[in-house]
């Protein structure tokens, strides 16, 4: 018989066995600060994730992306920083820095002896673009500088048939398999002689036939197809001279449908005009080694684009996709708020410099956190400082001192090599509003709600204890 070990009185007991009961706010503090001074800071870090693909990249949304976090506070950054990234596309290091320093600070508050209440009770509470017209496929070999932008789309595939270039392009899309009608039910079928079974295969051919014939008559030239090809349907299609592309993901064939402007049928009829696609060339191409369809409009004013990467190594394009993908977001982000910030830590120096004044005016213990609050903006300079291997105390001093002189668009020189300063705006340094908005916004949410949980409790892991060898004698225990 197992011995029952009875829980202690209160809180305890009202958890179900197994659950464990964070050691309070300091250790969670503490979980935080780490996880959000180590995923941003620095330069390239090596990521492994949970099916051992390697990962070198800088990039913060990607190493957040990958890795598995356990502990909920840190899971809290986590999830400010996706929100971020949904939100805006970019600035996911941001959120990650300025949430690590408002709980460093925060610590120092709580330490001093000021309340949870009192270090929250002072924080206050355009056009339309699609992302996803801009596609994005990398071809190993060459270099960077061979990377070009083309209007259409592109496919790492080859052409089923023997035709791999058609001008003018009538395009047929098809969900289903480029094949014949298979019924429903199996039948057997007793053929007697030669001419019975000639006639029997004849049949199935002249219905293959006639729909590629029907297909071509409606004027299509290119037919693309979400499923298998039938040896058959692909005699045929070479014979009415039809170029034949096969695309295995339905995301694709939904994009190709976008962007020439066609509607995928589900089964093979001719299509009708409405529903046939357009666009002015799509031929076989070979990029380095690499066989591509291209999908090509002539025209600029196509409403898919697609940005072909040349590299050395996967890691080099990979690095080069997520740098695309940042400016495409932020391009999204300007059609949406056309607002401007100098960046290079000047907005934050200066948020930082009217803050403390402000909370220079307020009475009692509101001052300390609204001065902390302020103080936690110089992680942003401090954090390109320390990247580039200048002593950051001398930066933030530096800018201070312009800033005081009214200067407000003077940021940090990351192009020099001592703690230098410059106009952000004249050297045209950037970033958008709206991006700064939210990861302020996101990131003090997030330290709010970490600051305000008193108790963390981490759920059993899942899985459980293992049977041992013995299943009835485990099965006793259990009932005891």
């Amino acid at each position: 018989m197992a011995l029952h070990v009875p829980k202690a009185p209160g809180f305890a007991q009202m958890l179900k066995e197994g659950a464990k009961v964070g050691a309070g706010r300091e250790q969670y503090l503490q979980v935080c600060k780490i996880y959000t001074f180590c995923v941003p800071l620095g330069m390239n870090k090596m990521v492994i994730n949970h099916l051992e693909k390697l990962f070198v990249t800088n990039d913060a949304a990607t190493i957040l992306r990958e890795l598995e976090v356990q502990h909920p506070a840190a899971r809290m950054i986590v999830m400010a920083s996706h929100m971020q990234e949904q939100e805006v596309g970019d600035g996911t290091n941001f959120v990650l820095v300025f949430a690590g320093a408002l709980l460093e600070l925060a610590e120092d508050l709580l330490r001093m002896g000021l309340s949870v209440s009192e270090a929250m009770s002072v924080l206050p509470g355009s056009g339309h673009f699609n992302v996803d017209n801009i596609r994005v496929c990398k071809v190993l070999g060459s270099g960077i500088s061979a990377s070009s932008v083309l209007h259409g789309m592109v496919f790492k595939k080859e052409t089923e048939g023997d035709v791999t270039s058609v001008k003018d392009a009538k395009i047929a899309v098809y969900s289903c398999p480029f094949d014949g009608t298979i019924t429903e039910t199996k039948g057997t079928v007793l053929i007697k002689n030669a001419e019975e079974l000639m006639s029997f295969s004849k049949g199935e051919e002249n219905l293959m036939e006639l729909q590629v014939k029907t297909i071509a008559d409606a004027g299509a030239n290119v037919i693309v197809t979400g499923g298998k090809v039938a040896d058959m349907a692909l005699h045929y299609a070479n014979k009415y001279h039809l170029m034949l592309v096969r695309l295995n993901s339905k995301w694709d064939l939904r994009r190709l449908c976008k962007t020439v402007g066609a509607a995928a049928l589900p089964r093979l009829i001719p299509p009708t005009p409405e529903e046939m696609g357009h666009c002015d060339s799509v031929y076989l191409s070979e990029v380095g080694d690499t066989q591509v369809v291209v999908f090509k409009h002539e025209k600029e004013d196509g409403s898919i684009a697609t940005i072909l990467i040349r590299g050395s190594t996967d890691n080099l394009m990979d690095d080069v996709e997520r740098a695309v993908d940042d400016g495409v977001n932020t391009f999204k982000v300007l059609t949406r708020d056309k607002r401007l910030v100098p960046g290079g830590g000047a907005t934050e120096i200066e948020l930082a410099k009217q803050i403390t004044s402000y909370g220079e005016t307020c009475p009692g213990l509101d001052q300390y956190a609204i001065k902390k609050f302020a103080e936690a903006f110089e992680a942003i300079p401090r954090a390109l400082a320390e990247n580039s291997g200048v002593k950051a105390n001398e930066v933030i001093s530096n800018l201070y001192a312009v800033h005081q002189e009214g200067n407000k668009n003077v940021g940090f020189d990351i192009e020099a090599e001592v703690a230098a300063v410059k106009d952000m705006l004249e050297a045209g340094v950037l970033d958008t509003y709206l991006g700064k908005h939210w990861a302020i916004k996101l990131a003090t949410n997030a330290a709010i709600t970490v600051l305000r949980v008193d108790q963390i409790i981490m759920a059993k892991p899942a899985g459980g204890p293992k049977p041992p060898s013995g299943k009835k004698d485990w099965d006793e225990d259990q009932n005891d």
